[in-house]
């Protein structure tokens, strides 16, 4: 949404290798999709997909289970598994198709409707299997089943690609923690800053000049969530802001201008219900 916002490019491919671009601050120069743990529920007759913030684990366990696929699946030749924080990876000698979205985008709904479809989709779906099959009795699942927590029995493949050349391409400041946002500005050679901790901060940041701001997910925090709101109507109040595109992670957009600041919050609104 933030790029066609901006009207900037839309990657073609390799999602994946600019949020590691963003998490190590270095172009991967090999193939790379992302491998993010999931649960897969079986229900009567479907499964279904449950991932971040559901499923809750430490690194250090999601690490076990990357470095098992990686002893088990792992080899020069195919495949490699690799972990960065909660983040998992998969680097593949031959391309293979890969789903297009993450993970929590398909969160509590079928996940055959977002796969790779066609011929070049069954590598991905036999790679699939080996991953569930080399999981499935884990010991990290097995302590996680106990404890009446979701186990991790199956990996979400997606943006699977290379990372594009770095070219030097205008964009407004950014200020976010999300590592797939970090490394695309760092592949446009822009200017981008870690979250400074309140919208107001970033307004002060933004030296007047445009600039995107992605505020961290605290999607349960509605305190949190009107507080951005009030600060960023308090910098349109106090003629800080010109506009304001509002963009929400369920797809909402508003866009407000300073000649809207007499009806951007009032006091009996539902949007936030």
């Amino acid at each position: 949404m933030i790029v066609g916002v901006l009207g900037l490019p839309y990657p073609d491919e390799g999602l994946a290798a600019l949020r590691m671009w963003g998490q190590t601050g270095e172009r991967p120069t090999v193939w790379i999709a992302a491998a993010d743990p999931v649960y897969l529920e079986p229900r009567l007759d479907h499964l279904c997909l449950h991932a971040s913030p559901s499923i809750q684990m430490p690194p250090s366990d999601f690490g076990a289970l990357i470095q098992h696929l990686q002893e088990t699946l792992g080899d020069e030749q195919r495949f490699g598994f690799i972990r960065l924080g909660n983040s998992g990876y998969l680097r593949a000698e031959n391309p293979l198709s890969t789903a297009r979205v993450p993970p929590y985008l398909v969160d509590q709904k079928v996940p055959s409707d977002y796969l790779p479809e066609g011929e070049d989709a069954a590598t991905y779906r036999n790679l699939l299997s080996e991953i569930e099959m080399s999981l499935h009795d884990h010991e990290v699942n097995q302590r996680r089943i106990a404890a009446g927590q979701q186990p991790v029995n199956s990996l979400w493949l997606w943006g699977g690609g290379l990372a594009p050349p770095r070219q030097t391409r205008p964009q407004p400041r950014l200020f976010a923690n999300d590592p797939l946002l970090l490394g695309y500005w760092d592949s446009a050679n822009a200017v981008a800053k870690l979250w400074p901790g309140s919208i107001a901060e970033c307004i002060d940041a933004g030296q007047r000049t445009d600039f995107v701001a992605v505020a961290p997910d605290q999607a349960d925090d509605t305190v949190f969530l009107e507080d951005c709101l009030r600060q960023l109507r308090a910098a349109l109040r106090e003629k800080r802001l010109n506009q304001l595109t509002l963009l929400f992670r369920d797809g909402l957009r508003a866009d407000v201008t300073r000649s809207h600041r007499l009806r951007f919050w009032r006091r009996d609104a539902n949007l936030l219900d």
